[in-house]
């Protein structure tokens, strides 16, 4: 790395991954039809979601808002990813690398506050079903929503506003986008202290919104093995299985990368990890909600035979 005898660096170098001439442009394409594919998926849940009226629900009004959410977070660190295979290690303006590091966090803290949300949803479906769209009804969706995107983005200022000010004496990020650890790395000082408040500002966070989500996910068991029926509780476990999935992966990769003692991780290690929830999470999110999903299919279904009829009469 390069030493500078100032504590401001108008840029920063994205190191990226260490691949060879020969599989660079490989690792481009691919990771490239990945982010197409994600943006495709997530914009087909959100105009599906849209346009017909059977997935008016609460349930596929949140999903149809972690789409949206989803397309913003996946953007906020491909490009640079995608700029670092093609061309090798690439410079930032400081300040756009800050920016990434800001709008990264408060998407993902924001993605925290909308799975709790989510969770809340099939619990109040599941355990209070008479009441259910009295208790969701379309205005408290829309204040859960925009509770969580004002809280994500109102959380994520401590941590970047911290890393902001740190005295940097070097400029080779070890990383393909601006993240809190590789970016203290560079600083002039002991960041020990910085690394504590951010532990404590977003492991706070995490375990408070995953403690909630299996709060109300051990309540919706309890409901569930009281069903009559087999077909019952199994329409309800499906409901279920899919946001139990995308919490696992979103909050399981979180938590190794943010919440862990200083140099357990290599930094070859985060960059791999911070592949699974910044780049795979939301490329399989549409994936995991639609897949075995039969409402998802008979909406495509009638959709698809709208635009027939619409096509047969032109």
């Amino acid at each position: 790395m390069d030493y500078v005898n100032h504590t401001w660096i108008p840029n920063f170098i994205l190191v990226g991954f260490t691949t060879s001439g020969t599989l660079r442009p490989l690792a481009f394409l691919g990771t490239l039809c990945i982010y197409l594919l994600t943006l495709a998926g997530n914009l087909f849940i959100i105009v599906l979601v849209r346009v017909d009226s059977g997935l008016s629900t609460p349930m596929y009004f949140f999903i149809s808002v972690l789409s949206f959410l989803e397309l913003w977070y996946v953007s906020t660190t491909v490009i640079t990813l995608l700029h670092t295979l093609l061309h090798g290690p690439s410079s930032i303006p400081s300040t756009m690398c800050f920016i990434q590091l800001y709008v990264f966090h408060s998407l993902g803290i924001s993605e925290c506050y909308l799975l709790c949300a989510m969770a809340l949803d099939r619990y109040l479906a599941i355990c209070r079903p008479l009441h259910y769209h009295a208790l969701m009804n379309r205005q408290v969706q829309r204040w859960l929503a925009g509770v969580s995107w004002v809280a994500g983005f109102s959380a994520a200022v401590v941590p970047a506003s911290l890393t902001a000010t740190l005295p940097f004496c070097f400029k080779e990020v070890a990383h393909y986008f601006c993240d809190l650890a590789p970016l203290m790395h560079l600083a002039c000082i002991d960041t020990s202290w910085h690394a504590r408040v951010h532990i404590l500002v977003i492991g706070v966070i995490n375990a408070c919104n995953l403690m909630f989500i299996w709060g109300l996910y051990g309540g919706i068991l309890r409901a569930v093995v009281k069903l009559p029926s087999a077909a019952s509780r199994a329409k309800a476990f499906s409901t279920c299985s899919s946001h139990i999935t995308v919490v696992t992966l979103f909050f399981g990769s979180a938590f190794i990368v943010y919440v862990r003692p200083p140099g357990i991780q290599t930094e070859g290690m985060d960059k791999q990890i911070a592949l699974l929830y910044a780049l795979f999470t939301p490329f399989l999110n549409p994936i995991i909600y639609t897949l075995r999903n039969k409402e998802v299919k008979e909406a495509v279904r009638r959709v698809t035979q709208r635009i027939g009829a619409v096509l047969k009469g032109s």
